[in-house]
């Protein structure tokens, strides 16, 4: 066990499921102070107890991470209960697949942009005072769509440059401060984000793309995250296929765009 995080207080969205929760097991295993936060109460829970059998004390708080004046509240809570706040890990997403011109109500793609966005956008406002307090660290868990255009998937890519391009900045503003920021931009990951997905009507999926079975498992990308909040990394990329097409698309970034359309008609098949 690790004891880089012992009595640390952090706060993980979007923990009830996929990276979230394994990050949450993770962390309990070194004697974290864990919040956890998501929408479902039951399967929060669950994840809270299984924290707390591995040794962890756990806060769990069921909020829609889209309410600014809810995430006010769940800081809130985190204060009274532990007094400090030493990291934040904005985890919380949804997807979308399809072409934006079969997009029929762009409430659908708003929704992505709230929860992917303004998500991190709320929690780390309303946490930033506290962790200024304790010179601690921020990470975004963003994506390869955050660093290139994917077709298909226009929401939730510009959800996530956004979410690139808020941390990145932010990051040089709070220099001073002593908080780091860490962009995690992972590729594939094994997840129920993919089944949870919804289509250009708004329908979820329900199914786990194709290729589920070969994208990286949750654990070991937890494994990846936990390790660049520890060093206060700036940017990581969990995959060859990202660190190459960085380069490549300085370079020739027509052959980004084929090799990205290449992977969405393997990953997204109707």
């Amino acid at each position: 066990m690790s004891q880089h995080w012992e009595g640390k207080v952090i706060v993980i969205t979007g923990a009830s499921s996929g990276i979230g929760r394994a990050l949450a097991l993770a962390l309990a295993s070194d004697a974290a102070k864990l919040v956890l936060v998501a929408r479902d109460r039951e399967r929060l829970q669950s994840v809270a107890d299984r924290c707390q059998a591995l040794g962890a004390e756990t806060l769990a708080v069921a909020i829609d991470v889209t309410d600014s004046e809810a995430c006010r509240v769940m800081v809130q809570q985190v204060v009274e209960r532990f007094s400090r706040i030493d990291a934040l890990i904005n985890n919380a997403g949804i997807s979308m697949w399809g072409a934006f011109d079969d997009i029929g109500d762009p409430q659908h793609f708003e929704r992505v942009i709230d929860v992917n966005f303004w998500g991190n956008v709320y929690c780390t406002r309303h946490a930033l005072p506290y962790l200024k307090q304790t010179h601690g660290r921020i990470v975004a868990i963003s994506s390869l769509a955050g660093l290139t255009g994917l077709p298909m998937h226009t929401a939730y890519s510009a959800s996530k440059h956004a979410v690139n391009g808020f941390f990145e900045s932010l990051r040089i503003e709070l220099k001073p401060s002593g908080v780091s920021v860490t962009i995690v931009a992972p590729d594939f990951v094994q997840s129920e984000i993919h089944a949870r997905s919804f289509d250009a009507n708004g329908t979820p999926l329900g199914y786990t793309l194709p290729d589920h079975a070969s994208f990286l498992s949750a654990e070991r990308c937890a494994a990846i995250v936990i390790d660049a909040m520890e060093k206060r990394k700036r940017l990581v990329l969990t995959s060859l296929r990202g660190r190459l097409g960085r380069w490549v698309k300085l370079f020739c970034p027509q052959l980004i765009d084929w090799t990205a359309k290449l992977t969405v008609k393997k990953a997204y098949r109707r």
